[in-house]
């Protein structure tokens, strides 16, 4: 009787999450309604004010979630905090422990890996940056159709983040070991982008070529448009009454019979590949601190969702900021030791036995919270210091970085 009612009481829990996942996703999609509805309605030029503006907003709503996370984990609102998954404390006495169980996670505890998941996310979305300058200089896209492209480029990484993010909490939970391979990646990854330099010519990206050779694409911009009918660039005029700038209808018998895309779709296949690669890096890291998708999903939706005015901000500067490469590196390499010190140690044993050894069950090694949080913050925060003391080169450009996989 009794595991009956914790059986109906575990049922309850995860119906309730549904409504909080439910209720942040349209949270986040009012956002987004508001910011290309109402606030980036038109085409225009994204100012370093405006876009300083947008960050400090989307920055202080990242932030204001942590609030939101700590009282709603504490008083278990939504299901949230009970029976939720977490790395097993007895786990680093137990070598027997199960690593992952359903447990009751403290607000405070919840907050703190909110807003670790947050900074390391923010931080690896850094990197995505140069990336994406890289894209819109190859393409040659006009700054005031940039944001379309981000915005459009957000929606999809949302999408795909989200799918990204429920596999991989499934593997996590029913396969353990997964979180080895996790931490070997990011060791891998962080070597990568310390020793290799990867190719920085958008232009020999195989998406690229691959449209370029099996669709029509026009060699000019349409506007905000990613496909259009034109076979002659638009010419614009200014509007007597709003003092806008208007388009021009195409000349009389200047459409095509069918539809090509323009550079600006390119751009977003382009950002949006980008962001896959980036985010094969980051999820994975985000699961060092915590198993719970629901920290894992709003902790990576927060820190993508202020990329765009991010990337205003910082694109034209960034490229001066010399040591925040190497620092983004240690914050891969500090992740994927601690998923590795974590959940490799009680699979030793067994792995040793192949090779005819024999080794005592050791136990897992989960470094704290609080010390990852500022293990994070300091590594980021000394790389931005020694790159103020000790600037770029007037030489060195956006071309000449190194563009991490």
């Amino acid at each position: 009787m009794l595991d009956m009612l914790v059986v109906a009481e575990a049922g309850v829990a995860v119906e309730s999450r549904v409504w909080a996942y439910a209720l942040f996703i349209g949270l986040i999609a009012v956002f987004l309604a508001l910011d290309l509805g109402v606030f980036h309605r038109h085409a225009h030029e994204v100012s370093m004010r405006e876009a300083a503006g947008w960050s400090v907003v989307w920055l202080s709503l990242g932030l204001a979630f942590s609030v939101f996370v700590y009282f709603a984990y504490e008083r278990e609102w939504l299901g949230l905090g009970d029976g939720t998954a977490m790395y097993n404390p007895a786990a680093a006495t137990d070598a027997s422990a199960p690593l992952i169980v359903l447990g009751d996670v403290g607000g405070a505890e919840a907050a703190k890996q909110y807003l670790t998941g947050y900074v390391v996310e923010k931080s690896l979305a850094m990197d995505n940056i140069f990336v994406i300058a890289l894209v819109f200089g190859y393409l040659a896209v006009p700054r005031k159709y940039q944001h379309r492209v981000l915005f459009w480029g957000i929606v999809g990484a949302l999408l795909m983040r989200g799918a990204m993010i429920y596999i991989g909490a499934e593997l996590v939970t029913r396969y353990t070991w997964v979180l080895i391979i996790f931490g070997l990646f990011l060791l891998a990854t962080s070597a990568k982008m310390a020793l290799i330099r990867s190719e920085s010519d958008p232009g020999n990206n195989p998406l690229v070529k691959l449209a370029r050779r099996f669709l029509p694409v026009t060699t000019f911009f349409d506007g905000q448009r990613f496909i259009t009918r034109r076979t002659l660039p638009p010419t614009y005029s200014r509007d007597p009454v709003t003092g806008r700038e208007r388009q021009d209808p195409p000349p009389a018998g200047s459409l095509r019979a069918r539809w090509a895309i323009t550079p600006l779709f390119l751009a977003l296949v382009l950002v949006e590949f980008t962001d896959l690669i980036f985010a094969v890096d980051s999820i994975p890291a985000i699961f060092a601190i915590t198993p719970d998708p629901f920290i894992v999903f709003t902790s990576n939706i927060f820190a993508i969702l202020g990329l765009r005015a991010l990337y205003f901000c910082l694109a034209a500067m960034i490229a001066r900021f010399r040591f925040l490469k190497p620092a983004l590196i240690l914050i891969l390499a500090f992740v994927g030791v601690k998923l590795l010190l974590m959940s490799l140690p009680p699979y030793l044993p067994g792995a040793a036995a192949w090779f005819g050894l024999e080794l005592e069950p050791m136990r897992s090694m989960k470094i704290n919270t609080t010390v990852s949080l500022g293990v994070v913050l300091g590594v980021l925060a000394a790389g931005v210091f020694a790159s103020v003391l000790r600037p770029a080169s007037e030489g060195r450009t956006l071309g000449a970085h190194r563009t991490g996989g």
